[in-house]
């Protein structure tokens, strides 16, 4: 039996909201307290150049309170890299990142990365540390992938979560590509970007996804149900069953 889809929320704009006032609350720790006692799997953060939601001393205190697994999302950089050697995430996913972007835009340039991307990997994967890469689903990039040691990748979603009817099905033809190829090659493959109650079941469907990364919708479907129903309400429209 094919085991259920893995949810890890990201509780980045739970920080958003307690930076828009300068409190110390509404706290990320506690929110992915309640996310875990709620049936998430695992919890992530994306700790951005600029700190612009979570701080570093979130993470600290993500790392020392998590009772699952904790993925941290970063930007390829030696600074990054040294702050994930010392507090040792579960996983580090790594992302492209651009000052003046909203969220996370594309995937990472793997083809382009070079010597640099590898080094960082090596530095992170020598720590113990599970590396993914956060990527387009293209096989190339893919394939790629799957020579720079890392061992999980995560499709990038938000094309076909931007999209509608024939568009909306290419899309999904081509993350069923891209899961198909990673999961032929050993990778896990994850996905996210964009996804809500509404358009995350067509892939979670997808053979070889094991893991979804959603955060925004959850958190703004926290408004009108609480943040653990918002979590429930998320395993119930992948296919999850809640604990």
């Amino acid at each position: 039996m094919t085991p259920p889809v893995r949810l890890h929320v990201n509780v980045d704009h739970v920080a958003t909201l307690r930076n828009a006032r300068g409190t110390s609350y509404p706290d990320p720790v506690e929110a992915a307290a309640i996310c875990l006692d709620a049936g998430a799997d695992g919890i992530t953060a994306h700790l951005r150049e600029d700190r612009r939601h979570i701080v570093d001393g979130d993470v600290v205190r993500l790392r020392s309170a998590s009772k699952r697994t904790l993925n941290l999302e970063m930007a390829a950089t030696d600074e990054m890299v040294e702050i994930a050697r010392r507090v040792l995430p579960d996983v580090v996913t790594l992302v492209p990142e651009r000052r003046e972007e909203r969220t996370t835009e594309g995937g990472l340039d793997v083809r382009g990365g070079g010597a640099a991307l590898a080094a960082r990997i090596a530095r992170l994967v020598g720590a113990g540390i599970k590396v993914s890469l956060f990527i387009v689903p293209d096989v190339l990039d893919v394939e790629a992938s799957a020579g720079t040691g890392a061992r999980q990748v995560e499709l990038h979603t938000g094309a076909y979560c931007h999209s509608e009817g024939a568009h909306a099905d290419e899309e999904i033809a081509r993350l069923t590509r891209a899961a198909k190829r990673g999961t032929e090659l050993g990778l896990e493959v994850a996905a996210g970007h964009g996804l809500t109650r509404a358009n995350v079941g067509r892939v979670a469907r997808i053979p070889g996804i094991t893991e979804l990364n959603i955060g925004h919708a959850v958190i703004a479907d926290a408004v009108f149900l609480s943040l653990a129903a918002a979590v429930a309400a998320m395993r119930r429209a992948i296919g999850a069953p809640s604990p």
